[in-house]
């Protein structure tokens, strides 16, 4: 199942609520490393992870690339009642991103 698209008003909104615990990825479309981040990240979804996981288009989202300075796509940002506790640029591989999110 694809991950959920979000904007910039409703990253915002996630990290305003703080609503526990959160993974969002920062893609390009054009970027071929991030479709493979996509796909391992649908996958530690369908192994049964408990974070919510969203994507977003940094082109769309200038004042959180800027605010949570993100350095380049992708990126996973993992947030815990709205406040950024890691970010990923290297998606190693299934296994790690399915640790990383259980040990967050």
């Amino acid at each position: 199942m694809p991950l959920q698209e979000v904007d910039e008003h409703q990253l915002k909104q996630l990290a305003a609520a703080q609503v526990g615990r959160t993974a969002v990825l920062f893609t390009t479309p054009l970027c071929g490393t991030c479709k493979v981040a996509e796909r391992m990240l649908e996958i530690v979804e369908a192994a049964g992870s408990d974070y919510p996981l969203y994507k977003t288009n940094i082109n769309f989202t200038p004042r959180l690339r800027n605010d949570w300075q993100i350095e380049s796509v992708p990126c996973l940002v993992l947030l815990k009642n709205g406040n950024i506790i890691s970010k990923e640029y290297a998606m190693r591989s299934v296994d790690y991103l399915y640790k990383k999110l259980r040990e967050a």
